[in-house]
Parts: C-alpha cells; structure tokens; sequence
C-alpha cells in the first residue's frame, strides 16, 4: 500500500493528513521530530514525506524544515519530499525546489490541492521506482552477457545495443557469413570484433579491410593480392587481405563500394575458398570466416545493377542490424564518460545537452566531441559550450513567456498543484516559482 510519512511537530496535523488520505487509499505514518522521522525512515517503507518546515514555538526561520530535507536528501535521494509550512517564503521555494524538493505548500492547506499534489507525486515515484528496477534488470542481465562472452571491452547500456550484442554473440560459432549493416560511426567494427572473439576462430587473425576508403582499381589487390608487375606500380609481390586472415575472420566494411569485377570473385571465394592473385594464374585456398558491413541499402543497389543478388545472399546469411546512436540514448553518456578517460566531469547540463543532441555522425561524432571539450573544459568540468554540438533547442524562453493570466488558467486547471502547472506551461518548478515571484501571484492561491 502507498505509504506516506508525516513529519509535524503538532500532532493534530499528522491525525487529520491520515483521515484526508485514507480517504485516498494511502497509508500514513508520523514522526514529531525530525529525528524520529529519520529513524522511521530508516526501517519503514515510505513512498513520500511530507515535512513541517518548523519545529520549535516561536521559530518561524524554516531553518530546522531546511536541514531535514538536506538530512532526508542525502540518505534518499530519490525520495520525493513536500515541505508544509504556515510561513510560506517563494524564495525559500525557489531555493528548495532547486535543491530537488518535490514541492511546497502553505497551512491551512487546500484539502483537493494537496490530494493532488501527494497523488501527482506518487504516481511520478511509482514511475520512477519502475524505470529504475528496469534498468538495474537490465544491468543485471548485461553484465551475465559480459561474464558469458568477450565483448571486446565494449561500452553500452541501452537495450538496442544489448540485443545486437547478444545476437552477435550467439552466431558467433556458427561458421556462416554475417552482414552488419548500420549508418557511419555507429559501430559496426566493434560488433564484427565481438562475433570474431566469440567463433571458433578466435585465435586467428583479425582482418578489417574498408571497401570505401580504396581507389576501385586497387581493391581487388587489396583483398586477392597482387603478383608483381600485374599494375603499374605492382614491383614486387603482395599478399591480400584474404591470405592474411586465413584461418582467422575477414571484415570487409562498406562491401557496397566493391565493384562488379571484385564482388565475382568475392562470390567465388565465399563459395569454393578460392582465388587467383592478380596478375597470376595460381589458383590459392584460404579458409576464411568473412563478415562485412554496410551502410548501403543493397537492395536498391541490387535493382539498379550495382550489386550482385547472389553475392548479397552469400553475404547476409545472417544480418545484425545496429541502431544509430540517437535511437540508442543510454549509451551516450556511458560513452561519453569512457571517451573522457577519468581526465574529466560531465556537469549536469552536459549530460542534459548530450541527450538532446541528435547525433547524426553517431559515436565516432560523440568521441569527436568528448576529445574536444577535455581539451577546452576548465577545472575538470565539462560544460555544454565545451562540447562544440551546438543547442539543441532554445535555452532561453525570449517569446511566449506565460503571462499573469496564462499562469493563473493554468494553476486554477491543476488545482494549485505546482508541477502540474509548470508542466502544461512547459516550464520548470523553479522556473514558475520565479515567474509566480516576478508577477506577484501567491503560490497558495
């Protein structure tokens, strides 16, 4: 049952907060103390406190309210908080609020208005206790993934990454080609990495080769080797990717880029393990587990004749497709944190600055990023302007500020409720504690 701890030196307060919310379905218990409140919280399940600011007659500072709810703030952080007081200051609200009070009512209180208030908060914190035991499940079941496979030190949090991981992992073993597609910079290396460490070709080479960093006339002696003299420049002998990876895994990034003359012998390859080098007529055998990457979309190329239908079928076997960055939020900030190697903090608007931006070079942008503001951040603190990614969107409201009569609409809809207001009106609790300030508006209206 929802629980909800009263802290109020008069008595009668907690007597009748525990009628008015049984009416509600919600458990009260109290503490007339701040001490015995702490010690209550101690052992006892409690979702919300609502606390008095003033506990000693003729004290009306709201001091001893401010050190509870630092007290409460540094054991629960995530405990949502509502200060009660008869000695309502809005700078004290605004002070608090800031310091992550969930809100702040007057007394006498409105019955309906606090009711809100407690149930608005409730509801949140349920919310947040479900998204936080998601995401300690999900840590959980990452870390069982990192203790069963090599993942190659990989960093990620999010469930997208997770879940191309563990398919990676678990076509590792199975000698077949595999087809990572994704955009630039998101990744697709490191994954075609984590399938080579878990195969049963693990203690081979690792060969990368990128089909889209090479001149077309020079991709097929990168990838078959060249007998000297078979192009200009050929002096002397070379071996090819192919001969380098026997007995190990060949990753071919970008194969969109390889031209028709490469992608039949590439098939030719993948279907009998052989090869001629350029210029020779010796025929070659490798044994060779091939995965390749793409940021292409192969089937348009296959329409207009630049890519081969039955290559592409050798070659997608097995197809892991990786997100981009932005449809993979939880791993920015982890990455972002590895990126700074210890040298450095994010500040809180950082992290608010890197969620935001959408991240259309995706991690390779991301480490861009990072390696830039530990250059230009000072006294080890990384700030938004330090990060070179430009806002997201405004930080400042310039036009539409809420006027008097937007506020009081706004207000009078949520029942006096705090947060709700500031929600519909798109702003902060802080921020419509200043505006209520500026324009003159009791909080308790």
């Amino acid at each position: 049952m929802r629980t909800v701890l009263v802290i109020d030196d008069n008595p009668s307060v907690a007597t009748a907060l525990e009628i008015l919310l049984s009416l509600n379905e919600i458990r009260t218990v109290s503490a007339v103390s701040p001490d015995e409140g702490l010690a209550l919280l101690e052992h006892e399940s409690v979702d919300l406190v609502i606390a008095d600011m003033n506990f000693h007659q003729d004290t009306t500072s709201g001091e001893e309210g401010v050190v509870l709810f630092r007290a409460i703030r540094a054991r629960f952080p995530d405990l949502p908080v509502i200060l009660l007081t008869a000695w309502t200051r809005l700078e004290t609200a605004v002070e608090l609020v800031k310091a992550g009070a969930a809100d702040y009512l007057a007394k006498p209180w409105d019955d309906q208005k606090l009711v809100a208030t407690v149930e608005n908060l409730l509801e949140l914190a349920e919310s947040t206790r479900e998204v936080t035991r998601l995401k300690r499940a999900r840590s959980k079941s990452q870390e069982a993934l990192r203790q069963r496979f090599d993942l190659r030190h990989l960093v990620f949090a999010d469930s997208a990454t997770e879940r191309v991981v563990e398919l990676a992992c678990q076509v590792a073993r199975a000698d077949l080609p595999v087809l990572i597609t994704g955009p630039n910079g998101a990744g697709k290396e490191r994954i075609a990495e984590i399938v080579h460490a878990n195969s049963s070709v693990k203690g081979g080479p690792f060969v990368a080769v990128n089909c889209g960093a090479l001149p077309n006339e020079l991709i097929e002696a990168e990838l078959f080797g060249a007998d000297a003299g078979a192009y200009t420049g050929a002096t002397k002998a070379r071996e090819g990717r192919f001969e380098m990876a026997d007995g190990g895994t060949l990753f071919l990034d970008e194969i969109g880029n390889l031209p028709l003359s490469g992608q039949i012998k590439l098939l030719r390859v993948l279907e009998t393990g052989q090869f001629e080098r350029l210029g020779s007529g010796r025929t070659r055998t490798v044994k060779v587990r091939v995965l390749s990457a793409t940021n292409a979309d192969l089937s348009t190329m296959i329409r207009e004749g630049r890519f081969r239908e039955d290559l592409y079928y050798r070659l997608n076997v097995i197809e892991l497709s990786l997100p981009p960055l932005k449809e993979r939020p939880d791993d920015i900030v982890p990455l972002a944190l590895h990126f700074l190697e210890g040298q450095a903090r994010l500040s809180e608007e950082s992290r608010h600055a890197l969620m935001a931006h959408s991240w259309p070079g995706n991690v390779r942008e991301l480490k861009n990023a990072i390696q830039r503001a530990r250059i230009l951040c000072r006294e080890g603190i990384v700030q938004p302007a330090d990060l070179g990614i430009g806002p997201a969107r405004p930080v400042q409201r310039t036009v539409d500020e809420p006027d008097r009569a937007a506020i009081e609409a706004a207000l009078g809809r949520a029942r006096g409720v705090i947060s709700q207001a500031a929600a519909e009106l798109g702003l902060s609790r802080q921020a419509l504690y200043r505006r209520l300030e500026k324009l003159g508006i009791s909080a308790a209206s």
